[in-house]
This record gives C-alpha cells, sequence and structure tokens, in this order.
C-alpha cells in the first residue's frame, strides 16, 4: 500500500511540472549531464566511455591507501571539494566505494594513472603520487567547473562512466615564470604555480636574475639581492626573496608536484650583479641600476678569476636550496661577449654546476659553445630564425644534447595576441591561440632525433606584467594548448577539436577568478561573450 501511494504522489507531481509548463510555455529542466571523458585538457591517452555516471554525495569518503603520499593528494581534493560541495568528505584509509586513490604497479610511468568511474565510485591508480595527482586533476575537469568555487553550490557532482589511461608524451612540460624584469611575490608565484598544476606542467623555471634585478638571497654575495634586487623595469621598488622565501616557493610547488628549475642568467643579463659588486666588471667601475628593456648590453668578465669565485658561490647556495637534478645558465644574447669569451665563461661554469649536483640547462645559444654531456639546450627561435642557427641547434642534438621546444613565436606568453593586445612585446610577431597550439615539437626542428626533445615549455617574461591579472591574462587560453602539446599524444592533436574543449574551460577559469583573453578563434559560447 505504501508503495502504490509512493507512485501516486510521483505521478502527481509529473502531472503539476506538466501543467506548469503548458501554462508558462517553459519546458522542464533537463536532467543534468555529466562531462563527457573526452572533454578535458590534456587529450588523455585512451578514453573509454561507458555505463552509470558516479555522483558524489554527502556519503562520499575519499580513500586512501596507507602511504603519506598518497594521502597528501586525498587531502589536496578534499580541500578542493569540501567547499563547493559542502560536503565532510573525509579521507580515510577504511572502507570501499567512493573516491579511492591508489599506488599500485602498472604500466603509468612516474606521471601516468588510470581513472575508472561507474556507478560504486571512482578510482584513481597510478604507479607514483605524481600520477595520481595528475588524475586528480583530470577528475577535477570531469566535474561541474561550480566545483572550482569557493561557497556552497547546487550540484549535482556527476563523473561520467568509463575509464581513462593516460601517459604523458614528454617529460618536460615546463612554464617560466620572468620575476626580474618585475618582481612577484611568494602568494603571487604560488597562485600561477596552481594554474599550472590543472594542466600537469611539472616544471617551473623561474628566471631569478637579469639586468633590471637580482631576486635571491645570496649570503656570500649579499648586495645582490639588497641592492640589485632593489628596482624592477620602471624603478618600481623591486624585491627579492629570501632563502626562506625560496624554500616554501619549491616545497609549494612540490605539493602540487611541479620541480623548480632556477635560472642565473650569464654572462649576459648581468646588469644587477655587475651594479651591486664593482669588481665583476673588467674595469672595476659599477654601472648604475637599469631600469629599462633593452637587452644584450651587459656581461661577466670572463677574463677575471674573481667572477668564477662568484658564479661557484652562487650556484652552491643555489643547488643547496634546490631539491630538483637542473640549474639553468641562461647564455643567451650576451652580444657584449665575445664569441671567444662566450666559449671560455662556460667551459668553466658548466662543471661548476656539475660540481653541486646539477644538470644544466641553457638558452640555446649554449650551442655555439661545447654543451656538456647531458646538458639541455632550451630552443626560443623563430620560424624564421636563420638556417644556421637552426643547424647548429640540430647537430647538438643529434650529439646528445637534449632540447625543450619555446619556440618565442608560437609560445612565448608575453607575446601579444593581436596589435590591440594591451599587455605583452610583439618582437616575435602576433601569436593567437591557433598559433600557438598548432605545430608539432616532435617535428619542429628537421633532424633532430625524436629522443632529443625532452619536451615544451611555455616562458613568460614580465617587462610589461605586473600582478597575477596580467600573467593570467597572457597565460590564458595559451597554456593550456602548450600543455596539451607536451603531454597528449600527437595523434590527438586537430585544432578544430580543441578550440571546442578549450571554449569548455572557459567557465572554469571564471569560478577560478581567472580573467583570460577571449580570441576570436575560439567558440566561447555564453561564458566567453
Amino acid at each position: 500500500m505504501r508503495q502504490h501511494r509512493r507512485t501516486l504522489r510521483l505521478l502527481g507531481s509529473l502531472l503539476l511540472v506538466a501543467m506548469a509548463a503548458s501554462v508558462t510555455g517553459a519546458a522542464p529542466a533537463p536532467a543534468a549531464s555529466p562531462t563527457p571523458l573526452d572533454r578535458v585538457i590534456p587529450a588523455p591517452t585512451s578514453v573509454a566511455p561507458g555505463g552509470s555516471p558516479y555522483r558524489i554525495t554527502r556519503g562520499t569518503h575519499i580513500r586512501v591507501d596507507g602511504s603519506r603520499e598518497t594521502r597528501a593528494v586525498g587531502e589536496y581534493l578534499a580541500k578542493i571539494l569540501r567547499p563547493s560541495t559542502g560536503y565532510r568528505l573525509p579521507v580515510t584509509a577504511q572502507g570501499a566505494g567512493g573516491i579511492r586513490l591508489r599506488l599500485a604497479e602498472g604500466p603509468f610511468g612516474a606521471e601516468g594513472y588510470r581513472l575508472d568511474s561507474g556507478r560504486g565510485g571512482v578510482t584513481i591508480t597510478a604507479a607514483r603520487p605524481a600520477g595520481l595527482f595528475h588524475g586528480v586533476q583530470t577528475l577535477r575537469q570531469l566535474l561541474p567547473a561550480a566545483v572550482e568555487k569557493g561557497y556552497v553550490q547546487p550540484g549535482p557532482w556527476l563523473v561520467a562512466g568509463g575509464t581513462i589511461t593516460d601517459t604523458p608524451r614528454y617529460g618536460w612540460r615546463g612554464a617560466m615564470l620572468d620575476v626580474s624584469r618585475h618582481f612577484f611575490t611568494v602568494e603571487q608565484v604560488k597562485r600561477y604555480i596552481d594554474q599550472l598544476a590543472l594542466y600537469k606542467i611539472n616544471k617551473l623555471h623561474l628566471h631569478l636574475s637579469d639586468d633590471q634585478g637580482w631576486r635571491i638571497a645570496i649570503d656570500s654575495w649579499p648586495r645582490l639581492a639588497t641592492y640589485g634586487g632593489s628596482t624592477e623595469v620602471g624603478g618600481g621598488p623591486g624585491g627579492f626573496y629570501t632563502k626562506a622565501d625560496y624554500r616554501e616557493i619549491v616545497r609549494y610547488a612540490s605539493s602540487r608536484h611541479l620541480e623548480v628549475v632556477p635560472e642565473i642568467d650569464m654572462p649576459g643579463h648581468t646588469n644587477a650583479a655587475l651594479a651591486s659588486y664593482a669588481d665583476l666588471n673588467c674595469d672595476g667601475v659599477a654601472p648604475p641600476l637599469y631600469t629599462g628593456t633593452e637587452v644584450g648590453f651587459s656581461s661577466l668578465c670572463a677574463g677575471k678569476e674573481i667572477t668564477y669565485d662568484f658564479v661557484d658561490d652562487v650556484i652552491r647556495e643555489l643547488a643547496a636550496l634546490t631539491p630538483g637534478g637542473y640549474l639553468h645558465i641562461g647564455g643567451d644574447e650576451a652580444h657584449s661577449t665575445s664569441h671567444e669569451d662566450y666559449v671560455k665563461f662556460m667551459d668553466r661554469v658548466q662543471p661548476i654546476v656539475a660540481k653541486y649536483g646539477k644538470t644544466v640547462v641553457g638558452w640555446h645559444q649554449l650551442t655555439g659553445a661545447t654543451p656538456a654531456k647531458g646538458a639541455l639546450a632550451q630552443y626560443w627561435g623563430l620560424d624564421g630564425t636563420s638556417a644556421e642557427e637552426k643547424a647548429r641547434v640540430v647537430k647538438a642534438a643529434q650529439g646528445g644534447t637534449g632540447l625543450i621546444l619555446s619556440p618565442a613565436d608560437r609560445v612565448y606568453l608575453d607575446m601579444k595576441y593581436t596589435k590591440e593586445t594591451p599587455l605583452g612585446l610583439s618582437w616575435a610577431g602576433y601569436v593567437e591561440v591557433k598559433r600557438s597550439y598548432d605545430w608539432d615539437p616532435g617535428a619542429y626542428l628537421p633532424g633532430v632525433p625524436g629522443g632529443a626533445v625532452r619536451g615544451v615549455e611555455a616562458p613568460m617574461w614580465s617587462e610589461t606584467l605586473e600582478n597575477s591579472a596580467h600573467i593570467e591574462y597572457m597565460a590564458f587560453p595559451r597554456l593550456p594548448g602548450v600543455a596539451e602539446l607536451g603531454w597528449s599524444p600527437a595523434s590527438s592533436h586537430d585544432w578544430e577539436r580543441y578550440k571546442g574543449r578549450l571554449a569548455a574551460q572557459a567557465e572554469r577559469w571564471d569560478a577560478l577568478g581567472i580573467d583570460y583573453y577571449r580570441s576570436p578563434q575560439v567558440p566561447w559560447g555564453g561564458s566567453g561573450k
């Protein structure tokens, strides 16, 4: 009898809805449908949709194994989900069902994962904690964009049924932030780290020194930071990171599974250091601090022994602060250094990096000297870069030097989108969203062995950028495309399909408070207009 009454009540409710629709002319609201598994960025390696979706409810638990690393990923996920769902979502090692994070051996590599979703729950499996973390980023994108908001939303919180199996194409998927032309605080860097993590970026390259400012405290040369860091482009107050500040950036990046790659640019781009210590200049005279944007006028003195004492001290202290395996020594635009001195300088400096346990990374001009064994060269040339310069890079790659691809007219995020863009520069041309995405790192430099390409990186130079809003406007919507070039298989690369997935990200950026460029090349729909 009770079942009969419930059936009658249900039929009555449906009749009322239908009557209301006929009176108002409005159709009943459609049932919520989950985001398809193949709508995420970067595109997964393999997607097999099917079965019922999973619904996160008040009773959902986040279940982890006994490892500290897995629990950390579980707590990270809970911290994202709790404000918007309003649910407790306890992280526990007990029970079954819900959202499960598990480490297990399998064909995942260091960063891959498998996500299985069905009516009974969602399970993310990986061989390493980084894979679990990347799987969580996919789960975020499968949930409604409102999950990113900091207050309770109505839901429902559905995850489409099926399986995603995913591993990255390249091991180096980087983003560079120039904190030298304009200084960015620890909190601003953390905000960018969180945005990078959403798209599975795994390297944060910090450009810590340039003509306009030195941004890291070095105990043995204290004026580098206190004086060399006291200004920036335009004459602002600048700033620098204490060692505690830098450690906090490294810690936070590590919690998001990004490795910090610090850069001390040399022998050029060194006016802040030269202004801080007269002895570093060949003539012993310190130049004034510099707040302009010209390049190529400064150089450490390759012929003075104090130069190498200085470099040794800086690399020693920076290497001790940096748990990652790489240290970037710059090497670009050393126009006031003779070729002979440049080669001499790099021959002296690269072994210092190795002495302190790090692998050398340099801009691709390093290939004009003799790259150390195992060194990586970061290519920032253009489509129109001379054949001679490209040939030198290709030859180095054929000889064993690894390449990170950052072509300036493709992935320099500080380049203007169009001539109307209020921020950025245009020396490499205008870089719209399609141009930034529509190239293949594996085929970009003909003659480079496939194994020599270690990945891609999107630099963000800050001559015109002063705050997080500026960074975000220039990064979005181009950054997700660079991330996809680094992660997704080449076979998935298709602008026509990608631009629809990109448009769907706009609602998530709105929820996260990220301003972005509304490119006319992208069918944004309501959120992007």
